[in-house]
């Protein structure tokens, strides 16, 4: 059972920015505290409200026991539950397919030398297919609106910076789901390329990592996401740099915005509502399939040309709040 909570953890962080720094330690609660959370039904509306109406002396033991339902374990990677157990099942089944193709396709450009495929679309394309069966086998696929305006934007045939607001580890395949089958790279931090399969699927890729506690590395990210806005390819990351732990938007990094300001690339902003109502920053996976609570809300191209990094980053971030549930608006707009 240890191996295989190691292997779905080393999965789950798969996309997710921060998994590996956050652990859970069960605090003791008060008589009183432990009869309410027993009389919790299995999926209490509390759940779907976001964490910030919980009890901070809540354990996350007994919160997980309430989200989750009686059958709900907790374990240094987070809480699982049935679900939990079976969307990482099928993410590990899928994962081994994925993994030997990533392999394959390194062995492809060292023999090549990378004279062929130079943008790196093959990997991209195989990862696409891995969480497109994921989230339908699960059916965690998210409810999207505003995907007229990608067609549209596409027919253009031009490149942009993605931007989304980040409270799970959800907004990444749900993100990539409804970016679709393009060339797009994710920018995050270079922690993850240690992770099993991650790791791999992130160097094939020609993802980004950025170190940020390195200077020179911040540099060669803003040159390398520059050459690839002019090189059309699409861009993605998170720019509050973490997952919210109480569901509000954070304030954000100018680093996205100053590369697309510099490449002269359109952002588009993406409000994604309701992924912390399947999985919570505290579980291991979603505990509940995410179609009938998450969904993907699409605004239109904000241009850069024109507009001050600061202007541009203002102008993104108002569009993204106008599409957020109020529980993860930000108390100070």
């Amino acid at each position: 059972m240890r191996l295989q909570l190691i292997v779905c953890a080393a999965l789950a962080a798969f996309f997710s920015v921060d998994a590996l720094s956050t652990t859970h330690r069960p605090q003791r609660l008060s008589t009183q505290q432990t009869f309410h959370t027993r009389q919790s039904p299995l999926f209490s509306a509390a759940a779907a409200v976001g964490s910030e109406d919980v009890s901070i002396k809540e354990s996350k033991w007994d919160r997980v026991r309430r989200e989750g339902g009686i059958f709900s374990i907790h374990t240094k990677y987070g809480g699982l539950n049935p679900f939990g157990l079976w969307y990482g099942v099928v993410a590990v089944t899928l994962g081994i397919p994925w993994y030997i193709a990533m392999t394959i396709c390194q062995i492809f450009y060292k023999l090549t030398g990378e004279r062929f495929d130079r943008l790196r679309r093959i990997p991209i394309f195989i990862t696409q297919i891995w969480g497109t069966l994921l989230l339908r086998l699960t059916h965690c696929y998210p409810k999207m609106e505003g995907l007229d305006i990608l067609r549209k934007f596409y027919k253009e045939g031009r490149c942009a910076m993605f931007v989304a607001n980040h409270s799970s580890w959800m907004d990444i395949p749900y993100l990539g789901a409804t970016i679709g089958w393009r060339n797009y790279k994710l920018i995050s931090k270079k922690e993850l390329q240690r992770v099993p399969i991650l790791g791999k699927a992130i160097k094939v890729g020609g993802n980004i990592l950025v170190d940020r506690q390195d200077r020179k590395s911040q540099l060669l990210t803003l040159k390398k996401g520059i050459q690839y806005l002019q090189d059309g390819v699409h861009l993605c990351t998170y720019p509050e740099g973490t997952r919210t732990r109480t569901g509000r938007l954070m304030p954000f990094k100018n680093g996205a915005f100053k590369m697309a300001h510099k490449a002269g690339a359109p952002v588009i902003p993406i409000s994604i509502v309701g992924a912390d109502k399947s999985m919570p920053i505290h579980w291991m996976f979603p505990y509940r399939p995410g179609h009938p609570v998450s969904r993907v809300v699409v605004h239109e191209p904000i241009e850069s040309k024109g507009k001050t990094e600061e202007e541009l980053a203002e102008a993104v971030r108002s569009a993204m709040i106008s599409g957020l549930d109020d529980y993860q608006k930000p108390l100070d707009k």
